[in-house]
């Protein structure tokens, strides 16, 4: 298809900056450019008809991590690095909520809890042994203690008789989230092309010349924020592991409030509409869900389905409504990749599962690249 000459003049001519992937960390981007750059054309480009990937697809926890993932966190980094990623979290959520406001992206306090079953019965005695250690290391971000042990009253069968309760974390509506960065890049006079899928790129000495599958055009900055689908365009270490998700039918005078995590954050479930969503259980089939492709693992999904049913609502015929599954971009390790790749093109990649916590500083970090 040819483009029309206004098309070209309107859209694709004089680019300053050119922002890959409309996500969390694209359009925080985006909208941070405009603070920086205020005169300057930028253009949000999307593969998707809505973006694609983690950041309409995510189970929308304002969460920075559960106490068995922290511990197995600090079995592979420094006291210091771990502190300084779920500083980052905090600080990225607080980030999020004050540049949209709680009311706009459905924002609700009713903290969270760490549910262990039967047979883990032995994390749960490390995490509880451990709990004043962790409080301690979490004593420079929270104001009192991060983690207190709660007697279990939501009915879980099958699990510890007490849970490990975080007053600090929250839940969001995704969708209410990214309607509401949608509609203030658009307020910021910020240009968004959606179904434009960016196949390579050449740098130039004054340009970036950009190949589509439908049209070709240049910008000033190329800024990649395509996270978990980076590897089409930048070698950096970001792969892309999948997550499946299912939500229910409303269930009938559900009392059950706040975000929920089994087995280092692998499982995790809230309440969202007098539903429960409930997604995760990659660690059952690494391999295959170490993938961007979209479809459904039956695997997992029959495991999340016997965990509802047997666990979390047992004894109460529920239906599935919804099933999905997200792609996130992880690597070896949990921090992102905020970098300069030339002088004209930067990447924020690697989000680590964490999109909702940090995706906003991300973003922030990566329009904070072309001041230099």
């Amino acid at each position: 298809m040819k483009l029309s000459y206004w098309e070209i003049k309107s859209w694709l001519t004089d680019i300053d900056f050119a922002v890959i992937g409309s996500g969390i960390v694209g359009l925080s981007c985006a909208i941070h450019l405009r603070e920086l750059h205020p005169r300057a054309k930028i253009v949000v480009f999307e593969r998707g008809a809505l973006p694609l990937g983690a950041s309409t697809k995510n189970a929308g926890f304002a969460c920075f991590g559960s106490m068995s993932e922290i511990l197995a966190d600090l079995e592979q980094h420094n006291e210091a690095e771990v502190l300084d990623v779920l500083q980052q979290r905090v600080q990225g959520l607080n980030q999020l909520r004050t540049l949209l406001g709680d009311k706009a992206i459905g924002y609700q306090a009713w903290g969270g809890y760490e549910l262990f079953l039967d047979q883990d019965e032995k994390r749960f005695g490390e995490c509880h042994e451990k709990m004043p250690e962790v409080n301690a290391l979490l004593a420079e971000v929270f104001p009192q203690d991060c983690f207190r042990l709660k007697e279990n009253t939501f009915g879980f069968k099958g699990s510890a008789k007490q849970l490990i309760f975080n007053q600090y974390e929250g839940q969001i509506d995704t969708g209410k989230m990214m309607l509401s960065l949608l509609q203030l890049a658009h307020q910021k006079n910020i240009l968004l092309l959606n179904t434009a899928t960016l196949n390579a790129y050449t740098e130039q000495k004054d340009r970036v010349d950009l190949q589509f599958d439908a049209f070709e055009t240049s910008c000033a900055n190329l800024l990649i924020a395509t996270n978990a689908f980076s590897s089409s365009l930048i070698d950096e270490d970001v792969h892309p592991n999948r997550a499946q998700v299912l939500i229910t039918a409303p269930v009938p005078r559900l009392a059950l409030k706040g975000t929920f995590h089994l087995e280092e954050g692998y499982y995790y479930f809230r309440n969202i509409d007098n539903r429960i969503l409930l997604g995760g259980g990659r660690n059952l089939d690494f391999e295959t869900e170490n993938t961007a492709d979209f479809k459904l693992n039956a695997k997992i999904q029959g495991a999340l389905e016997c965990l509802l049913q047997e666990v979390i609502l047992p004894g109460q015929k529920v239906s599935i409504e919804h099933r999905w599954t997200g792609v996130l971009g992880l690597g070896k390790k949990k921090t992102s990749i905020i970098k300069a790749l030339s002088n004209r093109v930067f990447c924020g990649v690697r989000l680590g599962g964490m999109g909702v916590a940090i995706g906003s500083t991300v973003g922030n970090r990566l329009a904070d690249l072309t001041k230099s």
